[in-house]
């Protein structure tokens, strides 16, 4: 499975929010944009979608993570962390893929942000009617 020194690779991506997350072997720490899982995320949930992953293939104490990620907000940032993790994963053995798979964590969520259109207030939201 993972050799001595190996780094593994995977970028995520969530509507504005793109990942880049580093697996090394190690304890299980995650480290994002250099602070701890616990200081970047006020939300349990969040670092629950992070974590998802790696409690799937039972890796969670077998790697440590690192991500810097940028863009968008913090539940696109957690969405973009674990596609990138789930995509490391992927390098680090081809075996965790029918499980990752499973659970769409390889899908790419292509939901974004719907343009404004001119005559409208918002996306989709008309300015208020009145008769007279």
């Amino acid at each position: 499975m993972a050799k001595a020194a190996a780094k593994y690779y995977g970028t995520g991506r969530r509507k504005k929010s793109i990942a880049r997350v580093y697996l090394v072997p190690g304890t299980g720490n995650i480290t994002i944009n250099k602070r701890t899982i616990d200081e970047y995320f006020g939300l349990e949930t969040l670092k629950v979608i992070v974590r998802q992953p790696l409690t799937i293939t039972d890796t969670v104490n077998k790697f440590d993570v690192i991500v810097n990620v940028h863009g968008g907000g913090y539940t696109g940032q957690a969405g973009a962390i674990r596609h990138g993790i789930s995509r490391a994963l992927l390098q680090a053995d081809a075996e965790y893929r029918p499980a990752l798979k499973k659970e769409g964590f390889l899908t790419r969520d292509p939901r974004m942000k719907e343009r404004k259109k001119y005559g409208l207030k918002a996306a989709r939201r008309a300015p208020q009617f009145s008769k007279r």
